[in-house]
């Protein structure tokens, strides 16, 4: 059985090699969800000119954590984020449909000109 082919892995480069250009790309990149609950919990802090450290320590979270949560760098818990919440004087609900909103917003002009299905459904479903 000297006849097999040896075991190769197909590697596809996640950057493009040095002094070549990124290829161009047709769509723009869907934002990430836990983006748009970031820039909810922040603009909702400073709409109550509030501190980093004051939601923090309301919601019983580290001040760093909170600051991750807010720039979209950790994928926080629904516990985290209720007590992030909580803090701000907002409903899980109301931050999740504030962050939905942003999504629809963000959406729509990704989506004009393409044909897409209508649905009747208008709401929020989160996977776990």
């Amino acid at each position: 059985m000297t006849d097999q082919a040896p075991n190769r892995a197909r590697v596809i480069p996640l950057r493009p090699p040095a002094g070549r250009p990124a290829p161009e790309r047709s769509a723009p990149r869907e934002p990430l969800w836990r983006d748009l609950v970031g820039d909810v919990l922040r603009s909702e802090r400073q709409s109550q000119e509030r501190t980093l450290k004051d939601v923090a320590d309301a919601a019983r979270i580290s001040m760093p954590y909170l600051s991750e949560v807010e720039r979209g760098r950790k994928e926080a818990s629904s516990e985290v984020l209720a007590a992030a919440a909580h803090a701000l004087g907002l409903s899980l609900g109301d931050l999740l449909a504030r962050a939905q909103g942003e999504l629809v917003r963000l959406d729509r002009p990704a989506r004009h000109g393409r044909t897409t299905t209508t649905s009747s459904y208008d709401g929020l479903c989160l996977v776990a």
